[in-house]
């Protein structure tokens, strides 16, 4: 089980990672006004996004299998009762479509149709950064 927590941990992470990164890559690439300086932030998003989606991925792969590898008798004890835990997948599922709407951004500007300002950008970053705050209090002090 301490494994499947350590590579939940990990690919939290990386997933993170690219959450944090992607939207000041946006930030970035407002500011670009030559086709070369683009393609340079097109490219780099798309491979940070897929890296942060494989994060994400595993993210949830590994945080379902430590659910799943506890006794199924303390799981249906402990875990129906832990608002904690309710509160932290209500999380996760909210920054999962965090994640899938800056794909939307992303292919906004691969096809030169963002309309948002760098300072969208610079507030929406911070989204992450947030709920990473709440995730380790959620995990942390318990306090559902």
């Amino acid at each position: 089980m301490l494994w499947l927590k350590a590579f939940h941990v990990i690919f939290m992470v990386t997933w993170f990672a690219g959450l944090f990164y992607l939207p000041r890559l946006f930030v970035y690439h407002t500011q670009v006004r030559d086709p070369e300086g683009h393609t340079r932030f097109c490219i780099m998003e798309r491979k940070l996004y897929a890296i942060s989606t494989i994060g994400m991925v595993l993210t949830w792969t590994f945080g379902i299998a430590t659910l799943l590898a506890a006794d199924p008798a303390y799981a249906k004890a402990v875990y129906a009762q832990q608002g904690w835990l309710h509160a932290k997948v209500a999380l996760v599922l909210l920054l999962s479509g965090y994640h899938g709407w800056l794909k939307s951004c992303l292919r906004a500007f691969a096809e030169q149709r963002n309309t948002r300002s760098e300072r969208f950008y610079r507030l929406i970053n911070e989204v992450p950064a947030v709920a990473l705050v709440a995730a380790v209090i959620l995990v942390i002090v318990k306090p559902f």
